[in-house]
Parts: structure tokens; sequence; C-alpha cells
């Protein structure tokens, strides 16, 4: 099964592909989808819809996987993320495959064991996982390559994790 994972940002949106078999997975590419804080925001909702429809021709995705919002003090920015996570879905749903997502506490512990590790934690489990000679760069990437490691994780339980 191949899995693409989101994580939503509006100045980046970090993505990665996943090939999973059972309990052997396999990075096929990660990377994030860049909108300049100049460009008209417009604009950067298109880029991102753009680019992730590009993602999902390119790549080719069986199941789709989402890290969840979680803001607790900036409402602008919690507007603008959840504006370019819009985008994003809006190009997933067009793709037409399941679409999943999961908490950042959730993927915290599928990865680390503890919802409540912090960034360099889950991007050393992540690349200790998946055998990589380094840190997913930037962080943003390695916060969607968690999120498929954890949905291949889920295996039966995933339809508890289907977008409603």
């Amino acid at each position: 099964m191949r899995i693409l994972g989101i994580d939503p940002g509006l100045a980046t949106m970090g993505w990665g592909v996943l090939d999973t078999n059972g309990s052997k997975h396999q990075l096929v590419e990660c990377g994030a989808i860049i909108t300049p804080p100049d460009m008209t925001m417009p604009l950067r909702l298109h880029n991102i819809f753009t680019g992730v429809k590009e993602l999902l021709i390119s790549y080719a995705p069986d199941e789709i996987v989402f890290e969840e919002l979680f803001f607790a003090k900036n409402v602008t920015t919690a507007l603008n993320v959840g504006a370019a996570r819009g985008s994003a879905l809006c190009a997933c749903a067009e793709y037409g495959h399941p679409i999943y997502e999961y908490t950042p506490m959730q993927i915290k512990q599928a990865v680390t064991g503890y919802g409540k590790a912090d960034k360099m934690q889950v991007q050393q489990m992540v690349k200790l996982m998946l055998n990589l000679p380094k840190i997913i760069r930037p962080d943003d990437a390695a916060d969607a390559v968690a999120a498929t490691l954890t949905h291949a994780a889920s295996g039966r339980m995933k339809e508890q994790f289907l977008m409603k």
C-alpha cells in the first residue's frame, strides 16, 4: 500500500510518501510545498491545491493521511493554516481515495511511544524506523512521514481515523 502523508501549513506544507507491506516500510519521497509570504493569499492557496494534485498524480497513493491541526494561541495563524488545509483537502477529495487524520499526540505516541515527545524525538525515530542516513528536513516533511508511519501501524483500526 502507498500512503501520502500531509502536514498542513500555509508557508510550508510537508508531505511524505511511504510504501508499506505489513511491518516493512520504505520511504519513497518527501518534501514540502512552499508558498512565500509576499504571494497573495488566493495564489498561495492555489499553489497548495495544484501542488497536492501534482503529488497525487505523481505518486498515486492508495490512502491519504493528514495531521490534524492544533492551535492554542494565534487565531490568525489558525485561520490561515486552516485555509491551506482546506486547499489540500479539496485536491485530495477530487482524487477520490480515502482520507484519514491523526492528532499530533496520536502520531507522537505511535512513532516514539510517548504522546508528548518533542520534534527532535519524532524526527530521530522516523530516521531509525526507516533506516535513513539522516533526519528528514524540513521538519514539516518529517511530520508528514511520521503521519504515514502512524497510519501504516493502525492496521484494522484505521477506519476509526477516516475523515468524516
